[in-house]
This record gives structure tokens, sequence and C-alpha cells, in this order.
């Protein structure tokens, strides 16, 4: 029978209900954006349980059928739980997008707040090797619900069905105050030569948002005999791994090689713009990413900002970039420049025309893939397309 199916699926879905009005939460250094969201609980499917929701940010080094002899690859660096059913402590006041999401839900929603405290980590996955399985290596955040008889469910049995979760991400923002760019140089003095060749590779700024083209300013004094013959710059991603272990990744997100003459006695000044991105670099394993959502496209991952007092450890991934200016003569190389360069998430502007409609709930998939009807006022169902109607992206 269809629809003792359907209100059988009704049932289950709903007994747990996770909203959230996004899915990106904002590092801006001195302070995080609240997580903010709603759960709606039906009752009737307690049976005398409690009721808890849970956000917690965890690193992840191996894979999880690789946890043997009780050695897990998963640490947790914090965790927050709140009793939403019985409610138990104080509520503070609600946020509008969870009273734009109470009207939709109803009496059975209940508001839920997380602060993040400025010390921890923003998400960042390493990109796994195509034939790789599960869940990949980095620091993810997680918010869950689950239906249990006590808060700490790791000594009981706690059924899937009895539990909803969403990975979220926390994304770090450019601060405010940036720093003058960067700028070195280098003399190289040839046993052949009485005088030296001169280099300077300089940028304006030490900021630079994903996709931005990169300005590097070369600049060559000449005094040799010799000839280059062109100039390689070269974009490079460090990542330290500080949890469980020591490694260090080397990754090449960009090299770019220009055919420029310098010839001998003379001088050289010309701005080169590069653009690293992920897109050029989808097969490289170990790669760190800004924290990827499922079936969403991210960035090269931003670069770690350590704040004075900011235990190194528990960042989990450390990540940085450099570039390297080369400059290339007939016999190899003359001599290489690096410049630190910082990399960071820029945020679109999202602008929502009916806070109802920008839902991100664990069984959103499942939604689209079943119809299960979620019944509003000017709608009988939620699909990808009106929800993507419903939004206006104003990138600043």
């Amino acid at each position: 029978d269809t629809s003792t199916h359907d209100n059988y699926l009704s049932n289950y879905l709903l007994q747990l209900c996770l909203y959230l009005g996004r899915r990106d939460f904002v590092d801006h250094v001195e302070r995080i954006d609240p997580v903010d969201g709603v759960l709606k609980i039906d009752p009737s499917a307690l049976n005398g349980r409690k009721v808890w929701v849970q956000l917690a940010c965890a690193f992840r080094y191996g894979r999880e059928d690789l946890d043997v002899i009780g050695v897990s690859f998963r640490k947790d660096i914090w965790i927050k739980r709140i009793q939403m059913y019985p409610f138990e402590g104080t509520k503070p006041p609600n946020t509008p997008m969870q009273d734009a999401l109470l009207k939709k839900v109803g009496d059975q929603g209940h508001p839920f707040t997380f602060d993040i405290p400025v010390h921890l980590p923003c998400s960042v996955s390493l990109q796994p090797a195509p034939e790789d399985a599960g869940k990949p290596c980095g620091v993810d955040y997680e918010v869950k619900a689950y239906i249990a008889n006590e808060e700490d469910e790791t000594d009981e049995k706690v059924e899937k069905k009895d539990t909803c979760r969403l990975i979220i991400r926390k994304i770090q923002y450019a601060p405010n105050e940036l720093a003058a760019g960067p700028k070195t140089d280098l003399n190289k003095q040839f046993i052949t030569a009485d005088k030296p060749i001169h280099v300077e590779a300089s940028m304006e700024k030490e900021l630079y948002y994903h996709g931005d083209p990169i300005p590097i300013k070369v600049k060559v004094n000449n005094e040799t005999s010799k000839v280059v013959k062109k100039i390689k710059i070269s974009i490079h991603q460090i990542t330290d791994v500080l949890l469980y272990s020591s490694d260090k990744y080397h990754k090449c997100v960009l090299n770019e090689e220009f055919g420029d003459q310098i010839n001998a006695n003379s001088t050289f000044e010309k701005e080169y713009r590069v653009t690293p991105l992920l897109a050029s670099n989808k097969e490289k394993r170990g790669l760190a990413l800004d924290g990827k959502l499922k079936d969403e496209d991210t960035n090269l991952a931003s670069s770690t900002i350590l704040l004075p007092n900011m235990d190194k450890q528990m960042q989990g991934l450390v990540v940085s970039y450099k570039i390297k200016v080369t400059l290339m003569m007939g016999g190899g190389l003359l001599g290489s420049l690096t410049l630190r360069l910082a990399s960071l998430h820029f945020i679109p502007n999202v602008s929502v025309k009916r806070h109802y409609l920008l839902l991100s709930l664990m069984t959103f998939p499942l939604l689209l893939k079943k119809t299960f009807p979620l019944i509003m006022p000017e709608h009988n169902y939620l699909t990808k397309k009106i929800l993507l109607s419903n939004l206006v992206i104003k990138q600043q």
C-alpha cells in the first residue's frame, strides 16, 4: 500500500528534523558567527527518552576502517551538547533566522545556538585520491541531534533513525587590517664575472581572495655577460599536520614560465599576474582544501591565522603559501626568491527573499530523491529549482 508507506516515511523522517539557515559560518578572527538553528521534535516518538543536539569539532587523520585494536584516527577537539527535550537551562533570545524557521516549523520547533570559541581551527580537508573511500582527512564540524537516555550516547546503542546530522564549515574571512606586501631581493655573484646580477620581487599586499589574480612585480639589474632565457613563477602550499603526526605536505598549486629574455648588461622590470585555482589541481592527493561539503565546490585552503597565545597543536592542520620566482639561464637556475603569501576566503553577500526556503537539513537530499512533501504556504514541494530561484547572490 503506497499511502501506508508514505505515512511511515513521514513519521520516520519527522521525528527529528534539523534546520539551519546556512552551512558556512565565518571566522572574523576576533569573533565567529554563532551556529543558530531549529530542531523539530515529535514527542510522540520519544517513548520517555530525551533529545540532545551537539556541535563537535574533530580532527580526522586516517580512514575509519583503519581504526584497529582501539587506536582511533579521529580526535574530538571540542564538543558541546544542549538538552533540547525536555529543555534544561536558559534559552538565549532567538535570532531573526530562528524566528523565520519557527514560523514554518510550528509548535514542535526548538531553537538552539552554539558559540564557537575563537581558538578553534577552520574547516580544512585533505584532497583524497580518486580510489580513496570514506570521509577525507582534516578538520570538520558536525551538528548532530539524537534521541537517547543519557547525554553521552557512547555507552548505549543509538539507532540511525534516532539521529540526524549535518556537516557545516567554519571558514576564514579576511582580517580588516592588512600588512604591506612582501618584498625580497637577491644578489648573485658569478666566479667568471666582476659584477653581480640583482633580482627583486614584490607584491602590493599580503592578502588575496580565492580566484583573484596575484600581481608579482619583478625587477632585474643584469650587470653580467650572461643572458636570462626565461622567468618561472610557482606557488606552493605547505600543510603541517600537527596531531598524531609531524607530516608536512608541499604541493605546487601553480607553475608558469614566461619567455622574457634579459640580455647582458641590461635592466628589466615587469609585473606578472598569476591565479592559482583548485580546478587545475583536482588530481593532487593531500592538497589542503577549505572544508568540502557533499556535492559542493570548494577552494584551496585558506591560510591559517594564528592569534597570540593560541595553541598551535589544536589547529590540527596549519596551511601557508609561498611564491618562488626563478630566473632560468642556459646552464640552469640562476637563483630563486621566495615570497610568503596569505590566501584567504572571500565570502559573497547572500540575501534571502524568503528565509524559510533557505533550509539546510539532514534529509534534504532524500526529499529531492523521494519527493517527500514539505508543506509550505506557497509550494507543495521543496525542490532544488525553487530553492535556487529564491536566492539572490551579490558578490562584493
